[in-house]
């Protein structure tokens, strides 16, 4: 790799500073200032690196992170991606035009310091009670954000006010005391100082800065900007600067396509069930992962399938493609006979109870199947065994035999569920046949120590039983193909692959597809009539039979591939049963089946630093939302907001408070708000008369952009994406508002007055198009917005370009504030109340209770003490300034469970330690 940079480059400090922390050898060059290394760019950009011959990334951060990267051989995680992207949104439109006024042109913008308290008080938030900003040692973010603050500290102004922020302070002498920085300090300045950055900064670029920055508006920077859980600012999407502005071609085609008849405008297609594939249009067949109807569905559980499979389903709608979203409850199985005898019903009884159930919750939040069904039915059987006999008939089915556990007092196998013993990895006592709770790793029921039946409590022995299995190296051929097409052709999210890819790397083997129950779809081969079918086999299966419970005309849409679309969503635990197993039971039964050909699978999401358990009562479940007082759509948007698309998310009190206050609340709800209110105080409610000048084209064009990338990222599964999408579009629409001052035109002359009414309606037309866009994410705010204005039915589609929805004469309806503040003490609340209970202990862990001395570690004991003190200050503070009390009260708590987690690390008795009262006389402390 090569770098090539000009002296004195303060984004080289970065570069260098990863280039030497990460260990990676690379050859440096050094040009003139503006020197245009980069073949196919029009401006300079430094420093480059040549990553091979002819790539280059020419972003000072994308170098960072790819170095970062390459040296930890994994993508930079969540809360790195954040630091660097507020630095380059927030910090660098702000700091890079002060360092070039500073010592470029020695002549301070001191306008412009302005903007600094705000955000050197959202980094020192960030860095409260941290020595870096993520993890343990400098990261890309520490490395990023060092290099733009460090030309800073060579200007007194900047450092007078620094001096406001220890822990900023703090982090600055730390990163700058690490041996590799000191050598990139070193080379990039060659012991020149100041002066070693005025030439490179007099030939960057400078980007626009903020209007908070260098006027006077109503919210300033500091109170738009927020943190998430990890104390990670937020921006708005109102504080992003335009970047680019847009061509005069451009701007000429938006303002042609808004403008145009709107005769020619499209509209939605009338849906009317059942559903069936039509001739010449888009067919899509939509399935979400079908839900265990043995338990209750956790937020986890919603957004890996049904939420997802939902938001895609309804936009498929909006672009008029003929669309089938099917679930139902996966009812047969080793689960439900379990949960069947916990509760003493039949599992029968358990199916019928927890389907209800399962239809009530996702009702509750606003999930639109076209058919939401079950497996215990007859089309299950039916389809299933019919499933079974061709793949029978064509040699893919062999019989082999396996060990189980065999209770002779209940006189059955015992399928995995119903063994209990002793763990023989951790030795927790109570590990269950199929996975152990107190280590959490997957075991084999033969494996237990131990064993007992779950029924009578007796010891099991080992049984051979004789079982049938898929022949998948046998069908491996017809599957490779498939994989192989659709692979290239569709939607297949990187954990889908990668998944699917191992399985077939590692050779495919023969899986059992029966097992030794009572309650499952029955086996009809004689001598396996005892047996029913295994769950790798059977549940996907249910998507056809529900299919056909909600059309009798089910084989257009399942036996029609060359018509058809399929789309899987699923959690990635599930992918190798869609993706390879379910795939090749209909490749091998030959019978024209309609096979997946795209697969969007997430990653998992966790309940705040823990798993969702609701034994443990941890997490929000399904039943228990709608008493949180928090509406369907806040936590649509939510989920969909934090899906887990890449990598593991969790779901986060503090950061749906913020997200809600600052996203939805300050950002979107304003900009709609604002628009509709002012439309209906000053011109009657009543779409005036848009006379489109240059600076409204530049927004037509500009939303035209966004509105592309949000259909091509939803078309390809990217949910997280297009809510930035929408959220971008309102951030225009306030830029717009603030930058026309329709407030100031409206007092004006006819002229201005007419200019104002353009402002404003054309504002109401961007509330229009979100009102759509956000049909996916939040259906019952988007369904009050068009009450509002009062939306005509026949508009509510998505079209390629932003089209003129509400013309001159279109009277609104009545507006009103669309989002409710999050209050901090009902977040408080409601972490309290879903907290639930520890995780058990692992035996392998010495217990809390036990001998001091193995219990505790010196470093945790001195990092719980600095943050017990760290609380201990922020309560006296609060109680200074005579806060409010349930805040108070609320970091009164903290510091209480502080002090009895330092208890416990150090080994003393907790009870004492929590409540602040000694045992040793009696005596309060």
């Amino acid at each position: 790799m090569k770098l090539y940079t000009d002296f004195g480059n303060f984004q080289t400090l970065k570069v260098l500073s990863a280039v030497k922390i990460a260990g990676i050898a690379i050859e440096k060059t050094d040009v003139d200032h503006g020197a245009q290394v980069v073949p196919y760019l029009k401006k300079s950009r430094l420093p480059v690196l040549e990553v091979s011959p002819n790539k280059f990334l020419f972003s000072a951060n994308s170098i960072v992170s790819y170095l970062f990267s390459s040296q930890q051989q994994q993508t930079l995680g969540d809360e790195e991606q954040q630091w660097l992207e507020w630095e380059s949104v927030v910090l660098q439109p702000v700091a890079l035009p002060y360092l070039t006024s500073a010592l470029g042109h020695e002549k301070p913008e001191k306008d412009l310091l302005k903007s600094f308290p705000p955000l050197l008080q959202e980094l020192d938030n960030g860095l409260r009670d941290r020595q870096y900003l993520v993890g343990e040692k400098p990261s890309a973010a520490d490395v990023v954000l060092f290099g733009t603050v460090f030309p800073l500290l060579q200007d007194k102004l900047f450092n007078d006010i620094l001096h406001q922020f220890p822990a900023v302070r703090t982090w600055i002498n730390t990163i700058q005391s690490q041996k590799a920085v000191q050598e990139a300090i070193n080379e990039v300045t060659r012991g020149t100082g100041a002066k070693a950055f005025k030439q490179s900064l007099l030939t960057q670029p400078v980007p626009s800065v903020p209007v908070s920055a260098v006027a006077n508006v109503p919210v300033p920077i500091s109170k738009k900007q927020t943190t998430n859980a990890n104390n990670i600012p937020q921006f708005s999407a109102s504080d992003v600067p335009e970047v680019e502005k847009v061509s005069a071609h451009e701007a000429e085609a938006a303002f042609t396509a808004w403008a145009a008849d709107s005769k020619h405008f499209p509209c939605p297609l009338p849906r009317k069930h059942p559903i069936l594939p039509v001739d010449g249009g888009r067919n899509i067949l939509i399935t979400s992962a079908l839900p265990y109807v043995n338990n209750v569905p956790h937020l986890g559980n919603i957004i890996g399938c049904v939420l997802s499979a939902d938001a895609f389903s309804r936009f498929c709608r909006l672009r008029n493609y003929n669309v089938l979203y099917i679930c139902g409850t996966d009812e047969y199985g080793t689960a439900t006979e379990t949960k069947a005898l916990e509760e003493g019903l039949t599992p029968q009884e358990i199916c019928d109870k927890y389907n209800k159930l399962h239809t009530e919750i996702y009702q509750w939040f606003n999930i639109d199947f076209d058919y939401f069904g079950r497996t215990t039915t007859v089309q299950q059987t039916e389809i299933a065994q019919d499933i079974f006999w061709r793949l029978h008939e064509r040699g893919f089915i062999l019989s082999d035999s396996i060990e189980q556990l065999h209770c002779s007092h209940c006189d059955k196998f015992l399928a995995d569920r119903y063994v209990e013993g002793t763990c023989p990895l951790c030795g927790f006592d109570d590990a269950r046949g199929d996975q152990c709770d107190g280590c959490g790793r997957l075991i084999n029921a033969t494996e237990l120590k131990n064993p007992r039946c779950k029924l009578c409590q007796k010891k099991p022995s080992p049984r051979v039983s004789q079982h049938l299995f898929l022949d998948l190296p046998q069908l491996e051929p017809q599957l490779k193909s498939h994989l192989d097409k659709v692979f290239s052709s569709g939607t297949w999210t990187t954990n889908s692959r990668t998944i699917t890819s191992s399985w077939i790397r590692d050779g495919l083997k023969p899986r059992c597809i029966s097992r030794d129950l009572k309650w499952g779809t029955p086996v009809p081969l004689e001598g396996y009539t005892d047996k029913v079918f295994y769950v790798w086999f059977d549940a996907p299966i249910g998507y056809l039979s529900i299919t056909a419970n909600y059309t009798d005309h089910w084989k257009k849409w399942w036996k029609n591939p060359e018509k058809v679309e399929l789309y899987n969503f699923l959690g990635k635990d599930n992918v190798p049963f869609h993706s390879v197993i379910f795939p090749s039971c209909l490749l091998g039964a030959d019978d024209n089946y309609t096979v997946v050909n795209h697969m969007v699978a997430t990653e998992y999401l966790n309940y705040e630093d823990t798993k969702f358990s609701k034994s443990r009562g941890t997490g929000v479940f399904g039943d228990q939302a709608k008493d949180t007082g928090i509406p369907a759509d806040i936590y649509r948007f939510y989920l969909l907001y934090v899906r887990p698309e890449s990598q593991d998310s969790s779901f986060s009190w503090d950061d749906l408070l913020l997200k809600n206050n600052s996203e939805l609340l300050n950002n979107l709800g304003n900009f709609i708000n604002r628009a509709l209110m002012f439309l209906s105080n000053n011109f009657g409610g009543v779409v005036q008369e848009m006379i489109i000048e240059d600076e409204d084209k530049q927004l037509l064009a500009l939303i035209n952009r966004e509105l592309a990338t949000y259909i091509t990222n939803m078309d390809h599964g990217r949910l997280r994406d297009g809510i930035r999408n929408i959220l971008t579009i309102s951030r225009l629409g306030n830029q717009y508002m603030q930058s026309n001052k329709p407030w100031v035109h409206v007092k004006g002359s006819a002229e201005e007055k007419k200019r104002a009414g353009t402002v404003v309606s054309l504002s109401a037309n961007v509330a229009s198009l979100l009102s759509v866009l956000l049909i996916p994410y939040m259906p019952d705010t988007s369904a009050t917005i068009q009450k509002q204005l009062n939306y005509p039915p026949d508009a509510i589609i998505i079209s390629d370009t932003f089209l003129c929805r509400l013309p001159p004469g279109h009277a609104l309806g009545k507006p009103s504030p669309l989002f409710q503040k999050i209050e901090a003490s009902t977040i408080a609340e409601l972490k309290t109340k879903f907290a639930g209970k520890p995780s058990p202990p692992n035996p392998a862990t010495p217990s809390a209770k036990g001998d001091a001395k193995s219990a505790s570690d010196p470093a945790e004991v001195s990092r719980l003490t600095q943050e017990v003190s760290n609380q201990g200050n922020r309560v006296r503070e609060m109680k200074a300034a005579k806060a409010d009390k349930k805040d108070i009260e609320t970091e009164v708590a903290k510091l209480l469970e502080l002090k009895r987690i330092l208890a416990l690390a150090q080994g003393d008795d907790t009870s004492s330690s929590a409540t602040g009262v000694s045992k040793k006389k009696g005596k309060k402390k």
